[in-house]
């Protein structure tokens, strides 16, 4: 069933990528996806070493490793504080995306509940090749107009299109 037959919104997530021409980096070791998440907290990391394989690498790696952080509250100073640390800027074109960021947030930890335990590297490769991991997957929710636009990037916007899972 492709995502574009009908199923409802919960659902819809859970079937396989169609295939795309994007694939993810994979990772090989643990330690790559821990030096991803305290590199983003301690703002040591290369700004080209912050690929969208790695924000998901990290959240799911501070969603489970790191229970002493509250990401609802912390993950926007996180990534802005990161940004600004090589050189980027936060203001309403580019930078921290509030709506993009929660989205992501909400897609990992519903994995999560859905996933098998393993080692932090298998359950991040398995998050990267789920439907959840993939690069247009906030646009099964939103509309393109209302995901890119400025009210989205600064604050939370509800789904437009389907409800989040």
């Amino acid at each position: 069933m492709s995502t574009k037959q009908s199923a409802s919104a919960g659902q819809r997530w859970r079937f396989k990528r169609p295939e795309e021409a994007y694939q993810p980096r994979l990772f090989t070791t643990d330690a790559e996806v821990v030096r991803l998440g305290e590199g983003l907290l301690g703002c040591t990391l290369a700004r080209a070493d912050w690929t969208h394989e790695a924000h998901l690498a990290a959240t799911l790696y501070l969603l489970t490793r790191r229970p002493d952080i509250d990401l609802d509250t912390e993950l926007p100073g996180i990534i802005g504080r990161f940004n600004e640390s090589v050189g980027g800027v936060n203001s309403d074109s580019e930078g921290y995306h509030e709506t993009i960021t929660r989205t992501y947030l909400h897609g990992v930890r519903f994995f999560l509940r859905e996933a098998r335990p393993g080692a932090l590297t298998q359950q991040v490769n398995a998050l990267l090749l789920s439907p959840a991991g993939g690069r247009e997957w906030p646009l099964r929710f939103y509309s393109r107009e209302l995901l890119f636009s400025v009210e989205a990037r600064r604050r939370f916007a509800a789904p437009d299109v389907a409800p989040l899972p």
